[in-house]
């Protein structure tokens, strides 16, 4: 007979929603044991843009930028074809790499109290009213009275999302790399999005003066070009000489493009009453925010730290977190979908774009709606 070994909190998952919940646990005197199946730090494809609201998350779970050395952003670029429109953020926001910005989470969490455990793989979870057992890749299974799920974009056998009506037919490409100086120089405290046929990219600088270049394509239009990274990239350069010159004479500072596909994009948790309390979905699991906004950090954030704070009022009454996030989510991811679905066309982008290029406010009043409120983040971080 398999002996289950017993711990009171799991967090499977080491990003940012599953280590802002560590962090929080720990820093309450609950130390919690985090899974993370990688072993060492990696990059992951994210647009790497944080904004005031994830900025003020990660100052209370004591997260210091500038030691980091996160970039500065104030303006916001928006450029199709040959033509660019731009305007001042409502808010100061930071680049820094998902790489450095996890880790120094996870060690955070860890010099709280939490307890680390990588490169080990969960393959499956099952849960009762009292409890979730954790079938991890070595070693004995872990019965858990409660179960923080933070894998991402990615579903753990047993416990997968509900995503059916999400958009799932977009890929996402992500590349760091080393700009020319004049064009380091140019594309420096600002985000430039960048649309062109069958999707958008986002160009800034995150720490050491990269630049990340991400971006989201349909699978169609990915298809077209014989799935090819470098056609794609020809592509989209092709038609759009804005971004062709900003990486002229750039190098790549990865070997390959890092990709993922079949994102969710719109997806948002409805809680399933054949799901017991004491399973808290995070982050990608409880609704995936299109990237078009730069709000995806800041959720994930904002999701750990809830979960994390209702836990320590409320027990593993996981429907009242479950409850709080869709309602704090909810207005955000939508007005993004549909802001996603326009600049996926050709005829949306030219509305949205022409809108832009007469009103530029309307890109900052857009940017200001997607936000988490900041109502939602007190009850995030102060729960009582």
């Amino acid at each position: 007979m398999i002996e289950e070994r017993k711990e009171e909190i799991v967090i499977i998952g080491g990003g940012l929603a599953g280590a802002s919940a560590a962090c929080i646990l720990a820093s309450a005197g609950r130390p919690a044991l985090l899974i993370e199946r990688d072993a060492k730090p990696r990059h992951k494809v994210c647009g790497e843009f944080l904004s005031i609201e994830a900025q003020t998350f990660l100052t209370h779970l004591g997260i210091d930028l500038d030691a980091l050395g996160a970039s500065r952003i104030s303006d916001l670029r928006l450029v199709r074809r040959g033509n660019m429109t731009e305007v001042r953020l409502p808010f100061v926001a930071r680049g820094l790499s998902r790489m450095i910005l996890d880790e120094a989470l996870l060690q955070q969490a860890r010099s709280q109290g939490a307890r680390i455990v990588r490169g080990q793989a969960v393959r499956r979870i099952s849960a009762d009213p009292s409890h979730g057992r954790i079938d991890v890749a070595a070693g004995d299974p872990i019965s858990a009275d409660t179960v923080f799920l933070a894998t991402g974009k990615h579903d753990v056998r047993g416990m997968k999302r509900a995503s059916a009506g999400a958009m799932g037919d977009v890929i996402g490409f992500k590349m760091h790399y080393d700009l020319a100086k004049e064009q380091r120089q140019a594309l420096k405290g600002a985000v430039e999005v960048v649309l062109f046929s069958g999707g958008y990219a986002g160009l800034q600088m995150v720490e050491h003066d990269v630049a990340n270049l991400c971006l989201v394509v349909s699978r169609q239009g990915f298809e077209q070009v014989g799935k090819s990274w470098g056609a794609l990239l020809d592509r989209i350069t092709g038609e759009c000489p804005h971004l062709a010159e900003r990486l002229q004479g750039a190098l790549p500072g990865f070997e390959r493009a890092l990709s993922i596909f079949q994102i969710p994009y719109g997806f948002l948790h409805a809680q399933d009453p054949n799901e017991p309390q004491g399973l808290f979905r995070l982050g990608d699991q409880v609704g995936v925010i299109p990237s078009f906004t730069g709000e995806g950090m800041s959720i994930a954030l904002h999701s750990g730290c809830l979960a994390a704070s209702t836990f320590l009022a409320h027990g593993r009454a996981s429907s009242i977190f479950h409850h709080r996030i869709r309602s704090d989510t909810r207005r955000s991811i939508r007005l993004a979908s549909i802001l996603n679905h326009a600049v996926r066309h050709a005829a949306g982008q030219r509305a949205v774009f022409h809108v832009c290029r007469i009103w530029p406010a309307a890109m900052r009043h857009a940017t200001t709606l997607t936000r988490v409120q900041e109502a939602s983040i007190e009850r995030a971080l102060f729960a009582p």
